[in-house]
């Protein structure tokens, strides 16, 4: 029997045998295309080659891809776990043609490797074919039927519909009719029982799909419509997890050598047994699943956040981190115990996560250790929402907004104990919170409308700052409320937003209008230009040109980065590795993996081998098209995530001292940089800090401004030594804090005696009630402690101005508490419209602030008419 490492070598070997070209998996967090937030399929990496808006170097390619499938109409997060073949993360072998063989060969070798290669029995293979949709005006895939009866019985191959058998990659793309190809994997008697043919596509546990070989025939525009691909091609993929459960005949993905390790790992750290209790067992599927997710995430450059694809991260997390808290009953951090597992089974493949399996763990326990504090919280609290076999939408939103529960981990738990949560309720609470920022966010995009044909506009930024060109493609878009175009033009000099540097601006000049670029990004490997209005003549020569004193600014803010990144080594180690930067013109940030604050000693030393290396003006030497593994051999520094291709693009500053893989634009030698300041040290996460500094002029003036404010503060305080002046004044300042505090401290004790005398009683109540002299807020505070102990069924209505503000101080004893029924909190909230203010507190002592003094006495009379009521 074969393990996994050899049979997904063997699946590439085989098409590496018909001239396919093995290339590397893409990251699974998806860069430069806002259609998605994680690679969901093998072929999102050569999409652009499907669209024909670039042309491939090799027109067959054969891969394993990690991908992710957990959001948007690729989901399958509710099946993890439940079932035993549904998974976040999972690997996609994929054998592609870009324009080179289609149907014919996709089909024949697919039978060849699955039957020959591997040895699966062609009596337990079922495929299905495109029926053909009216609606979309497509036609059954009769081709693709008449290429299986070549090799399969007919009455074993089957009509699928759309959904089934026309694959889309999302609501717009390439897309195509596709055939799958199924394996039946019940027991002989079982098969004999019920023909298999009637168990595909009908969640069978056993009759599963493996291969789905697409023929990208079709591109989805905006408004629905298709349109004929400029090529046809073949994108196929097979579900790795799947295929190694088939050739190693087990009854579950989970119970073979992908899966083994984790579970085995996880039932030694719970001391349970996989395999005896149905639940405890969806649970450690659960977790040996999404560790993998969250893993490779976060070692492509993903971190856990708030927003976007980092969220997806944050919810993965915290649905496994609920299912070991109250299923296994393991109320410490987990996951971080099994990146190791993981990281060694698969760092033959996937390198990255062995390589930064230290930084991946330590990311993953600060979000353990967090979501921990607040989940037996938020568990508590769900019982107490819950009424009857319900949950208000209102309820759930603030078990996410307080408690940090994504809405389907409320679902899920809801759903164990037989609850139905109001979803639409909690989209409309979601709604209501983000609308604002949803409607400033937001972007619509039409269709693009083709200009000229090209086949591919170039970039010639690196030496011209202006070019002569022609607009090759255009489409409307509507951003902020505002129409405004895209642009795509035949040459340009604008560098698009990539790599942490930011997009160029400038003006492109067309026709004799003037078209102000205030943005420039990359989509699909496009360049695209931001601009507000369309000329008139769009068929003309145009000339395109940045602005070039903001491009020299972030020339100097992206060299000085090499810089820093080769001196944070230098210093702090090794191990320092980038995991992201901001690049422009006014400043750059720097974040990189290192476990711990950099004190001001390291900063300065950081500092200092920055610009001593300024000083020596090196040239900055690019070279381009280089092979990938000569680059690597050279020892330049790769960005993990960053997918690079077989060539690539190498800056060295000092071969012995910086070189890095990078796209973006440079000084031509480091003097240019003049001045390298840092303004920030700071955490971005466990394991993550961020660097922010400036340079060149922005640097000048910045020291220039310091100094100012130092000569000033000197001059203020008539002193040459600055430092010992304030030391003494500091000094000077905290004795006379406590010298007020033991003034204020006499004065309370005067004052309360005063107020004893003023007490009055009505309705058995004792009232103590004044506007009085004093500034300090804890003394007032114990000032009405010491007054409402004084007396049985006491009330203290204070009232006080306090730094010009007018504030309201009520104390209530326990007995008045409890035999009136009363609560301060609530009570300083009812009268605090008086003072025009707030403010809260406990039952028994609350305080509350306002800005309108002349109300000071209402408040406190509206305050004893409650009392007393």
């Amino acid at each position: 029997m074969m393990n996994a490492i050899e049979i997904r070598e063997k699946y590439l070997q085989f098409f590496e045998s018909k001239l396919h070209k093995i290339v590397p998996s893409d990251s699974i967090v998806i860069k430069n295309d806002p259609t998605l937030l994680f690679t969901n399929a093998g072929m999102n990496q050569f999409k652009d080659y499907f669209l024909g808006i670039r042309k491939a170097a090799v027109s067959r390619v054969v891969d394993t891809q990690k991908c992710l499938r957990v959001s948007g109409k690729h989901n399958d997060l509710e099946e993890v776990g439940v079932d035993t073949y549904h998974h976040t993360m999972f690997e996609m072998l994929g054998n592609w043609s870009f324009g080179d063989y289609f149907k014919e060969e996709a089909i024949a070798w697919s039978w060849e490797l699955l039957t020959e290669v591997y040895g699966i029995d062609k009596d337990r293979i079922y495929v299905s074919v495109f029926e053909g949709d009216a609606k979309e005006q497509l036609e059954a895939d009769t081709e693709s039927l008449a290429y299986w009866k070549l090799w399969i019985n007919e009455d074993r191959i089957l009509y699928g519909n759309k959904k089934d058998n026309f694959w889309e990659m999302g609501d717009s793309g390439p897309c195509g009719p596709c055939t799958e190809i199924h394996v039946d994997m019940r027991s002989d008697d079982e098969r004999a029982t019920v023909d298999g043919k009637t168990l595909v596509n009908n969640d069978h546990p056993q009759v599963i799909e493996i291969w789905n070989n697409v023929f990208m025939q079709y591109n989805r525009k905006a408004d629905g419509t298709l349109e004929p691909l400029p090529d046809k091609h073949v994108d196929t993929g097979m579900g790795f997890e799947r295929l190694v459960r088939v050739l190693q005949g087990k009854q579950s993905n989970y119970d073979t050598d992908v899966f083994q390790p984790l579970l085995i790992k996880v039932a030694q750290k719970v001391g349970m047994t996989y395999g005896t209790d149905e639940k405890i067992d969806i649970a450690m599927r659960v977790l040996s699943d999404h560790i993998r997710a969250i893993s490779f995430c976060i070692a492509d450059g993903q971190l856990p956040s708030n927003t976007g694809a980092g969220y997806v991260v944050r919810r993965i997390l915290r649905r496994a981190v609920r299912y070991y808290y109250s299923i296994l009953n393991y109320e410490k951090p987990l996951l971080t115990q099994l990146v190791a597992t993981l990281a060694e089974q698969f760092k033959s493949v996937f390198p990255s996560l062995y390589e930064q399996k230290e930084l991946v763990a330590k990311v993953i326990l600060e979000e353990e250790n967090s979501f921990l504090m607040t989940l037996e919280k938020g568990l508590k609290k769900m019982e107490n929402y819950a009424v009857g076999s319900s949950m208000t939408g209102a309820a759930a939103f603030e078990l996410y907004d307080t408690f940090g529960f994504p809405f389907d981990l409320t679902r899920l738990i809801a759903k164990e104990k037989n609850i139905e949560v109001d979803e639409p309720g909690f989209q409309s609470a979601m709604f209501a919170q983000k609308t604002r920022s949803r409607k400033a966010a937001e972007v619509e995009t039409g269709d693009w409308v083709d200009v000229i044909d090209t086949e591919e506009a170039t970039f010639v930024g690196y030496s011209q700052q202006q070019s002569s060109t022609r607009l090759v493609r255009y489409r409307k878009i509507n951003a902020k409320g505002k129409d405004a175009y895209q642009l795509v033009l035949e040459q340009t000099p604008f560098y698009a937003e990539s790599g942490g540097q930011v997009g160029d601006t400038g003006i492109i000049s067309m026709g004799g209008e003037l078209l102000k670029v205030w943005d420039t990004k990359k989509e699909n490997n496009q360049t695209i230009h931001y601009v507000d209005n369309l000329p008139e003549n769009i068929d003309g020569t145009a000339l395109a040109s940045i602005d070039s004193n903001r491009r020299t600014a972030i020339e100097n803010n992206h060299s000085v980065t090499h810089l820093l990144q080769a001196a944070l080594r230098e210093v702090l180690g090794e191990h320092v590795h980038q995991k992201g930067s901001y690049v422009g013109s006014e400043y750059l940030r720097f974040d990189f993996g290192h476990y711990s604050k950099i004190d001001e000693v390291q900063l300065k030393e950081i500092e200092e081998v920055v610009n001593s290396r300024i000083r020596l003006n090196t040239a900055v030497e690019i070279k381009t098209k280089i092979p990938i593994a000569n680059a690597i051999a050279m020892g330049a520094t790769a960005l993990f995530g960053e997918k690079y291709g077989e060539e690539v693009r190498v800056v060295s500053i000092d071969s012995n001292y910086s070189i890095e893989l990078c796209g973006g634009t440079h000084v031509a030698a480091v003097g240019q940089i003049g001045l390298f300041k840092i303004i920030s040290e700071s955490s971005v996460a466990a394991g993550i800090r961020r660097i922010e500094a400036i340079t060149a002029q922005r640097a000048e003036a910045y020291v220039n401004e310091q100094c100012t404010v130092l000569s000033s503060a000197k001059n203020l305080l008539k002193t040459k030594d600055i430092l010992k002046t304030l030391e003494v004044l500091l000094l000077e300042q905290a004795n006379l804090k406590k010298q007020i505090e033991l003034l204020m401290f006499e004065k309370v004790a005067l004052v309360k005696s005063v107020l004893l005398t003023k007490k009055s009683v009505a309705n058995s109540v004792v009232i103590i009630t004044e506007t009085i002299d004093i500034t300090s807020i804890e003394a007032i505070k114990t000032l009405c402690f010491q007054l409402k102990n004084e007396n049985v069924n006491t009330a203290i209505i204070i009232g006080a101005v306090v730094e010009n503000k007018p504030m309201i101080f009520i104390a209530l004893s326990d007995d008045l508490i409890k035999n009136k029924n009363l609560n301060a909190g609530l009570l300083v909230k009812q009268v605090s419209h008086n003072i025009l203010g707030g403010g809260g507190g406990q039952a028994f002592y609350a305080s509350a602030a306002g800005t309108s003094i002349a109300g000071l006495q209402a408040a406190l009379d509206e305050a004893i008419n409650i009392i007393l009521t």
